[in-house]
């Protein structure tokens, strides 16, 4: 599987719906409120999206620590995602919370290198938006992740990642569409073994990948990927929260 091809459904896994229920224009969207996407069965947001038949899923477990149920990710030369999908989608929220963790980097990964992009730890977040403004060659690009998926991608990807040695602050393009925005949260070896908890400003994290205002939230998503390095990679993620902005 290429690693284009891997990109295209990761785009996908994120996608709002069906793509013949899609139009072009941005999707109605509910107000924005506060909200916690917890892990929990009971709460049933989360679903595993796995990518191919060709490609070895990442497991994900969940396990109680301090009384609160944390999703893990064991990635073995696999790469899939676990995504809480928003219907309908929520008008863009001010800020998103998380706590992650990771005990080790993955050898030998670089989001930089479009043959190395393995990480521990990601949280992505997928916005819609009007499609006929975007190129030509990402409007193709869009059909092709239908075509695999059944669904309409979504119109913008932000990914928080931790990187081995990029740093911090680092806004990191994909190599196969300028759909998706990979922004270094974390860096090397400080903090590995330890609950990191992260805040975003996603109005702010957005105009400075994409240069525009957000549009509506169509889902969330993590991800434990080591698909192109062939390594093993643990990331244990908590405590994923929405916020809006003050009135």
């Amino acid at each position: 599987m290429t690693v284009m091809y891997k990109v295209l459904l990761v785009v996908a896994a994120l996608a709002a719906g069906p793509a013949s229920a899609q139009g072009n224009a941005a999707s109605p969207a509910k107000a924005c409120e506060p909200r916690a996407l917890p892990f929990d069965k009971e709460a049933r947001l989360w679903k595993h999206a796995p990518f191919s038949a060709l490609k070895r899923d990442t497991v994900y477990t969940l396990l109680q620590e301090d009384g609160r149920t944390v999703l893990q990710g064991t990635a073995e030369s696999a790469a899939s995602l676990y995504t809480a999908m928003l219907a309908p989608p929520l008008a863009s929220p001010a800020g998103l919370s998380w706590r992650w963790k990771t005990d080790a980097l993955v050898p030998g990964a670089d989001n930089r290198d479009k043959g190395r992009e393995d990480a521990p730890l990601r949280i992505l977040v997928g916005f819609d938006g009007d499609r006929k403004t975007l190129p030509p060659e990402e409007q193709k690009r869009f059909k092709r992740a239908e075509r695999l998926s059944g669904k309409a991608p979504p119109y913008a990807v932000l990914m928080y990642i931790w990187s081995d040695h990029v740093p911090v602050g680092t806004i990191i393009p994909s190599a196969h569409t300028g759909r998706v925005k990979m922004l270094v949260v974390a860096s090397g070896k400080d903090g590995l073994g330890q609950w990191q908890t992260m805040r975003r400003d996603l109005a702010a994290d957005y105009r400075r990948a994409y240069g525009g205002e957000a549009g509506p939230l169509l889902g969330v998503a993590v991800m434990t990927d080591t698909d192109n390095t062939g390594t093993k990679a643990v990331g244990n993620y908590a405590d994923i929260k929405l916020e809006c902005a003050a009135n």
